[in-house]
């Protein structure tokens, strides 16, 4: 498995307790959805390692792991910060106007007053905003990911629908 084949759910915070458990952030809409994971990926560096999960305990984002064949504090120690990962094919469905970021790249930009804008070339997440990469008359333009700004999704037509505010594109062009 690649990383391009996974999705990130979140990261390991530190050790919990002696025994090898470690407590969790999950950066989820619905941490619940995950509360039955049978075994979930962990990224150590370049390293894609699957983990069968012995235990999960979720209370609202965080949450406390217990994988298997980690069974001390030591080995916990070695997994601080590391991403959790699970594979694209257990993502949740979305409604058919909805996506998720991944999906989106290489879409075309259909603002709904200037038409067809550009290309999707990434999603930049973290943060306070997120925000969608295309380029605009060989500028990068970077979009606000708001549900005032950025509308559904035709995934037919590989394009994403935009309300642009007035003067957006104008700041990226100017010299």
């Amino acid at each position: 498995m690649q990383l391009d084949d996974c999705f990130e759910i979140g990261y390991i915070l530190k050790p919990h307790g002696l025994n090898g458990a470690v407590n969790i952030l999950l950066d989820v809409d619905d941490p619940k959805k995950y509360k039955k994971m049978e075994s979930v990926i962990v990224r150590i560096g370049n390293n894609l390692i699957p983990f069968f999960i012995s235990s999960l305990k979720i209370n609202g984002k965080k949450g406390i792991l217990q994988l298997e064949d980690v069974s001390t504090k030591e080995d916990a120690e070695e997994l601080k910060s590391c991403p959790l990962l699970l594979p694209l094919d257990l993502l949740p469905k979305l409604d058919k106007n909805q996506f998720y970021y991944h999906e989106v790249i290489g879409y075309k930009v259909v603002d709904h007053t200037r038409g067809s804008l550009g290309i999707i070339e990434n999603v930049f997440t973290g943060g306070n905003q997120d925000l969608i990469s295309m380029k605009y008359m060989d500028k990068e333009v970077l979009i606000p990911v708001t549900d005032a700004l950025v509308g559904r999704a035709d995934h037919e037509k590989m394009e994403v629908y935009v309300r642009l505010p007035e003067g957006l594109l104008e700041i990226y062009l100017g010299d």
